[in-house]
């Protein structure tokens, strides 16, 4: 057995099953509401849903690793629109694959040697997928704390060199999960610059780059050539079509950049068997060849923080992100405490931020904070901000 397997730590969904396994029962006459998992609710657009009944035939065929030649173009024509940068090669600089998820998992086995040396930088708050990713490729996880200063980013300047020179791997989450905040050019510019220093990898999980409410995010690819590096040097984007497109359940999404690395990620991958089926990838190419649905999705969203926002700033440490579909909310009390009370006397749910993150250099930057994921229909969320905000008078 992998002893390995004895690092990883409950999923955050799992701690918050077990602090409220034993929780007072709620008011039944209170429906529950459910703001605790980042889940798209909102429905699979109609067009995606034809081209899968459309293309059902593909169940008969093997996937290839490398992916559909057109899945490939699609991808790279949709780089090419959203970011206004050149399409990257479709042989060479683009790989389809099962979703964010299971691609920055393998990705990290792929680059990353290991060792008591050996270290991967992970933003703190972060998608648990980072650590359990590092500790399996045998590596060790350097937390990066969220700095309040910085709107929730990282101070890379915090980092002295002789923990950079022992990085392979660095990720980076923007738009951010949980916070929502989008890491800038200049910010860009001088995680490049130490990564021509220092030689690590940019892992850039861009998943919600398409949620957002005023400006685009700028995105890895976009900033590189931005910043006249053009080769993608030692940098690779992940997305995904799951809160895009509303699709989570058919795990579609991709890998693009420096095409040395994608190589050897092809090379792992034929050996790891994950390639998306023929049937999605019809489906997929669909999805990224359509914006209107995407627009659709986007004003959803925004209608929705519009009615929240304005009832929980009143009553909670909060600011709207600048993407994402989550709040991230400072609590009155420890959050875990706030997570259980809240449940027991307003039946709604939350996800305590100490879990998504580890106490690191003295602290745990998730403490006294909780996520609010603005997933439900709109009177769901709407009823269950009014229920915190009453709560939290309740016990002012």
């Amino acid at each position: 057995m992998n002893a390995r397997l004895d690092l990883l730590q409950p999923y955050p969904f799992a701690k918050l099953r077990t602090l409220l396994a034993n929780a007072t029962p709620p008011n039944p006459e209170l429906a529950p509401i459910n703001l605790s998992i980042g889940e798209p609710k909102h429905s699979t657009p109609a067009l995606i849903e034809d081209a899968i009944k459309n293309n059902i035939a593909g169940l008969s065929a093997y996937p290839p690793t490398k992916g559909d030649a057109g899945l490939r173009q699609a991808i790279s024509n949709w780089i090419a629109r959203r970011y206004d940068i050149p399409a990257p090669d479709i042989e060479t600089q683009v790989l389809p694959c099962s979703g964010s998820r299971e691609a920055l998992f393998s990705f990290t086995q792929t680059i990353v040697n290991g060792g008591p040396n050996s270290l991967v930088l992970c933003p703190n708050p972060f998608y648990q997928i980072y650590e359990g990713a590092t500790l399996l490729a045998g590596s060790t996880p350097y937390f990066l704390n969220a700095d309040p200063a910085k709107n929730f980013g990282s101070n890379w300047a915090s980092i002295t060199a002789d923990v950079w020179e022992k990085v392979e791997l660095v990720f980076v989450c923007s738009p951010s999960n949980p916070a929502g905040n989008v890491m800038p050019l200049e910010e860009w510019n001088t995680l490049y610059e130490l990564s021509d220093r220092y030689g690590f990898v940019i892992a850039s999980d861009e998943c919600y780059s398409e949620i957002y409410f005023d400006s685009k995010p700028v995105g890895a690819l976009q900033a590189a050539h931005l910043l006249g590096r053009g080769n993608y040097k030692n940098v690779i984007c992940f997305s995904s079509l799951s809160k895009r497109s509303n699709v989570p359940g058919m795990r579609s999404g991709f890998v693009a950049g420096d095409a040395s690395l994608i190589e050897k990620f092809l090379l792992y991958r034929t050996y790891h068997g994950a390639a998306l089926s023929p049937v999605y990838s019809a489906a997929s190419i669909v999805a990224w060849n359509d914006e209107t649905h995407v627009e659709q999705n986007r004003a959803l969203y925004k209608a929705k923080f519009d009615a929240v926002y304005p009832i929980l700033s009143r009553v909670l440490d909060v600011k709207m992100p600048e993407a994402s579909f989550y709040l991230w909310a400072g609590t009155p009390m420890a959050d875990d405490e706030f997570t259980l009370r809240l449940f027991e006397q307003a039946h709604v749910t939350v996800l305590p931020g100490s879990y998504l993150a580890r106490e690191a250099h003295g602290i745990n930057p998730g403490k006294n904070r909780i996520r609010i994921a603005l997933v439900a229909p709109i009177e769901q969320c709407i009823e269950g901000a009014e229920r915190i905000a009453r709560f939290i008078s309740n016990h002012a």
